[in-house]
């Protein structure tokens, strides 16, 4: 789990870099409605997505390995039309002593059909699924055994609209092959440190991946020179599902984003499609003013890769939950009316991003209330 750094903000690298990009057409209050909601998924003993998940899962043991069996054969079986790669790498930790630790990032993806890699910009959503080496039998359901179950959701949401999109595009002669958009889930391996957190005992397979991606190239010509540049957001969920999350804004240059995100939000509980009644909205400073950036950031597996460029919208709760490392942070101790909200938050923004409005399954829903910003268009990268 992650720890607090320090931000040097660099006002005149951050104008220089900022420019306009292709705008989000926001999901409609019909559109919200449609969106699929988690159900028995989310069951702490039988859940199809979550239960499995739920056990210690200590980088190199058998519950580690069971959990990346339970990811590759949920989508074998669900998505196969996603593809599974893996990332592995080896290291010392301060507790093995000379013996080498193996760390397995899983990389799932789908791509639009017929486009070249290097042609590709990818959403990558991202959560980690190693559990703390101690205490003895610690299972993190917070940190982050329900993150990973939420991302698994958003893709069984949007696999569907995905074929539908696509196999329209083509119909109607239009052309996937300019700026084609993907969607790939990162479940990182080795972000618990192993004793106390520093920079090498920590982030051991986000450290890998991105060293690895940052060194790997396209072909001549391509759009992106590496996997890295073909990121347009990295999303990384951490420690949630407790009750009463405050998720901050951490970057200025992704709060375009994060305010997209806190939009849906606010929109599906006045629509009341969310379950949860907290006593702040869960993402509280979209909208908010610039002037306030400036705050440190907290170390997490999205270091390495912000390092080099990437950029990153952080959904992590500040201050953290009162389980955080403690033997508490289990199943019996999720709030899970606020674990199915993130599923529902983050399922939303990936459909919004995806431009999938138009292709998700419908199903059968009441006319009711209409939010205040039905048909809204929010601008990707606008703030300076």
């Amino acid at each position: 789990m992650p720890r607090r750094g320090n931000l040097v903000a660099l006002a005149g690298l951050l104008v220089s870099w900022a420019c306009a990009a292709a705008a989000l057409t926001a999901l409609s209050d019909d559109d919200l409605r449609n969106l699929p909601s988690p159900g028995s998924e989310f069951d702490i003993d039988n859940g199809a997505l979550l239960a499995p998940i739920l056990i210690p899962r200590v980088s190199g043991t058998e519950g580690n390995f069971k959990v990346q069996r339970h990811f590759v054969d949920f989508f074998k079986k669900e998505l196969p039309d996603w593809e599974i790669l893996w990332q592995n790498s080896t290291s010392t930790t301060p507790v093995t002593g000379d013996k080498q630790v193996p760390f397995s990032n899983l990389i799932i993806r789908r791509d639009p059909p017929e486009s070249p890699a290097g042609d590709v910009g990818r959403l990558t959503l991202v959560a980690h699924y190693d559990s703390k080496y101690s205490p003895t039998g610690f299972v993190g359901a917070v940190d982050s055994a329900a993150p990973c179950a939420m991302l698994m959701f958003a893709a069984k949401a949007i696999d569907e609209a995905l074929t539908a999109k696509w196999k329209a595009m083509k119909e109607s002669g239009d052309d996937m092959l300019q700026q084609p958009e993907g969607v790939q889930i990162l479940f990182l391996d080795g972000e618990e440190a192993f004793r106390t957190w520093t920079s090498t005992d920590s982030l051991y397979g986000s450290r890998s991946l991105a060293e690895q991606w940052d060194g790997e190239f396209h072909a001549a010509m391509s759009a992106y020179r590496t996997p890295l540049d073909s990121i347009s957001l990295f999303v990384l969920l951490d420690l949630l599902g407790s009750a009463d999350p405050v998720v901050p804004s951490y970057f200025l240059t992704t709060n375009w984003a994060y305010s997209n995100m806190g939009s849906l939000e606010q929109r599906m509980r006045k629509l009341g499609l969310l379950e949860a009644k907290p006593r702040n909205p869960f993402l509280p400073e979209a909208g908010q003013d610039i002037k306030h950036f400036g705050r440190g950031y907290i170390e997490d597996d999205h270091v390495p890769f912000m390092k080099r460029g990437v950029e990153i919208l952080h959904i992590i709760p500040s201050p953290f939950p009162d389980v955080w490392h403690k033997m508490e942070d289990d199943g019996e101790h999720l709030d899970l009316p606020t674990v199915r909200d993130w599923a529902k938050i983050v399922t939303a923004f990936t459909v919004e991003w995806m431009d999938l409005k138009d292709h998700m399954p419908k199903r059968a829903v009441k006319p009711e209330k209409r939010s205040e910003t039905t048909g809204s268009v929010h601008s990707k990268r606008t703030e300076l």
